[in-house]
């Protein structure tokens, strides 16, 4: 009687049979298969990861769902830039102006009115005559003030004026003087401003330093902020001085009820820029 027997696989040069290294090779396969879908996986998320962050980071904030930023009362200024001056002609907290003149013309450092804003007659961004701005102060003060900048020497008076919709009235005046002591001596002898407001102005006679005024002074420039006290008139006006090296600036604001702080402040950091 013969004996059936299955055939016999030749063994491999490891010792396997034949079919365990055919085995084998398909586990293989099927495992470089799956590895090569998760790694397109991991690459095809990895690539909408970057997409959605090169988005976000493209993206405006108030774009951004959640991180919108609420309407703080700012105004629309149009974007700023500081005129050009001639060759060699040093700007006027730079190396070689000493004296912090301000060689540009004064008309050109007046901050322009914000969007939606309409435009003072009187005040139109152009040279005005010492008595209009005179005309911000207490009448018993004018003569005082007049007879200083005679005596200081002061060149010009630029000046630009605007009302907002809302109402909020805003005047802006720079006076610019021979040197940066006529300046500080009209500041110091006869405005008096500092700590205190100084001379009144007209329909606002008691101003206190403004406690909502925390941004830390430029080193070229001063800033001196007020607000008028309450209880108060039919209005609120707000006043600042800016001192920067030969020129004086005078910002006003005022508004039926409570004027607001923001747009107050916003006009007086734009305005200390352009003169900084």
């Amino acid at each position: 009687m013969t004996e059936n027997t299955a055939p016999v696989a030749e063994p491999t040069e490891d010792g396997s049979t034949a079919g365990a290294a055919a085995a084998r090779r398909g586990r293989l396969r099927r495992i470089g298969f799956a590895v090569g879908r998760w790694a397109a996986a991991v690459a095809v998320c990895a690539g909408a990861a970057t997409g959605v962050a090169y988005g976000l980071a493209g993206m405006e904030r108030h774009d951004v769902p959640g991180l919108a930023t609420e309407p703080d009362g700012r105004w629309e200024y149009p974007r700023l830039s500081l005129p050009a001056l001639p060759v060699d002609v040093p700007r006027p907290y730079s190396d070689g102006n000493y004296g912090q003149l301000h060689h540009a013309d004064l008309r050109r450092l007046l901050l322009p009115a914000p969007g939606g804003a309409t435009a003072d007659k009187e005040l139109t961004g152009g040279w005005v005559p010492v008595d209009r701005y005179l005309a911000e102060y207490e009448e018993g003060e004018r003569a005082k003030l007049r007879q200083a900048l005679t005596d200081h020497g002061v060149r010009h008076v630029a000046a630009r004026g605007w009302t907002m919709p809302d109402g909020t009235s805003t005047r802006i005046y720079l006076l610019q003087f021979d040197s940066t002591a006529f300046t500080r001596a009209y500041q110091d002898w006869d405005l008096s401003f500092g700590g205190a407001a100084g001379t009144p102005l007209m329909g606002a006679p008691d101003l206190e330093s403004d406690p909502d005024w925390v941004l830390p002074d430029q080193a070229d420039t001063s800033s001196y902020v007020f607000r008028e006290k309450a209880p108060h008139g039919p209005e609120q006006t707000r006043q600042a001085y800016i001192v920067a090296g030969d020129t004086l600036g005078l910002v006003v604001q005022s508004r039926k009820g409570t004027s607001a702080p923001v747009p107050f402040h916003q006009t007086v950091v734009l305005q200390k820029q352009l003169l900084g």
